[in-house]
């Protein structure tokens, strides 16, 4: 095994999944927030609320203190949904041992100033490397032993070189990238692109709106992510098309789920009620219409997302929305 030994903060599905992962590597340790789930964690290898009929790794060590998790972890890994990190990060800060790598799972940005998740690392914790490890990630698919690829992001790379091997399983392939802005960009973006394709699924609409909804939804995501700094190779990658395929068409994603039930006619309000894990596109449409109105750029599929999600429009509203919106050549922005 590893010697690195890593403090998972977060006991959802996907946080726990990491941990499973990493347990198999090196020694694990994950907070939750409920106490049944840290019990069921340390006596059945199990977390049924949010992977169910899935075993955990039985080196996987569960806790109720977030200081317990943290207090001497070689590396940092936050499991935590955007709009909870900064204050669960910010309790985590005084047990957490200098220039300790952390490493976000989050998929979102913070309302109210912007912020990606590393950018809220780097104000809390200067000093700490910040990463992000983002991709087609689904994780009942990967608890159930199916092939997946991620990506770890870090400026440095020396270091993302060492947590690949952390993160990396024989089923699970990790690749590095130094474009931590741009891997970021497209985990939270492409949240919002899946309500659309969802919401298309919903009304009926057929395989050739899938298509076209993914696909411009991928030049969206790629006009505000280059214009914020990142990479445009980044977009087509495992971050960008991959993470976008995967949660635009599988009935495992969360934000596709509350696109689709739109589109029954459903209300928002309703879907979320019934959920237990966080959709966050629906969190971040918000701010990524900041952004695009800040960086000049031309979203129009987040628009009508947006308009659903804020204004009450229905899923038949957006689309005549976006048949309103004038065509241009497929190379201009719009």
């Amino acid at each position: 095994m590893n010697t690195l030994r890593i403090g998972l903060l977060g006991g959802g599905s996907w946080g726990t999944t990491v941990a499973s992962l990493t347990a198999r590597n090196t020694p694990t340790k994950i907070w939750a927030r409920n106490a049944e789930t840290v019990d069921e964690i340390n006596t059945h290898h199990t977390n049924s609320k949010y992977l169910p009929d899935a075993k955990l790794h039985e080196n996987l060590v569960a806790t109720h203190s977030i200081e317990d998790a943290v207090s001497d972890a070689d590396v940092i890994v936050m499991g935590i949904p955007a709009q909870s990190f900064r204050g669960i990060l910010e309790h985590a800060r005084p047990a957490i041992r200098p220039w300790v790598p952390i490493v976000s799972l989050a998929k979102g940005l913070e309302r109210g100033t912007q912020m990606r998740m590393t950018q809220i690392i780097e104000e809390i914790m200067p000093g700490h490397p910040a990463g992000v490890l983002t991709g087609p990630n689904l994780a009942r698919e990967i608890m159930a032993g199916q092939a997946a690829a991620s990506v770890i992001a870090m400026v440095d790379d020396t270091i993302a070189r060492a947590l690949q091997e952390v993160f990396s399983t024989g089923l699970f392939r990790v690749y590095t990238n130094e474009d931590v802005v741009g891997c970021e960009l497209g985990g939270a973006l492409k949240n919002v692109i899946a309500i659309a394709a969802g919401m298309g699924d919903g009304t009926g609409a057929g395989d050739n709106t899938r298509s076209a909804i993914i696909t411009r939804g991928l030049a969206e995501l790629t006009r505000l992510g280059v214009a914020m700094g990142g990479r445009p190779a980044t977009f087509a990658g495992l971050a960008g098309m991959g993470d976008l395929v995967a949660t635009c068409t599988s009935k495992l994603s969360r934000n596709r789920t509350v696109g689709f039930q739109i589109g029954q006619g459903r209300s928002l309000d309703e879907v979320i009620a019934e959920m237990s894990m966080v959709a966050e596109g629906v969190k971040s449409v918000g701010v990524v219409m900041e952004l695009a109105e800040k960086y000049d750029v031309s979203m129009p599929i987040t628009h009508e997302v947006y308009k659903v999600v804020h204004e009450n429009n229905t899923a038949i509203d957006a689309f005549k929305g976006l048949l309103r919106h004038q065509s241009r050549s497929e190379a201009e922005p719009g």
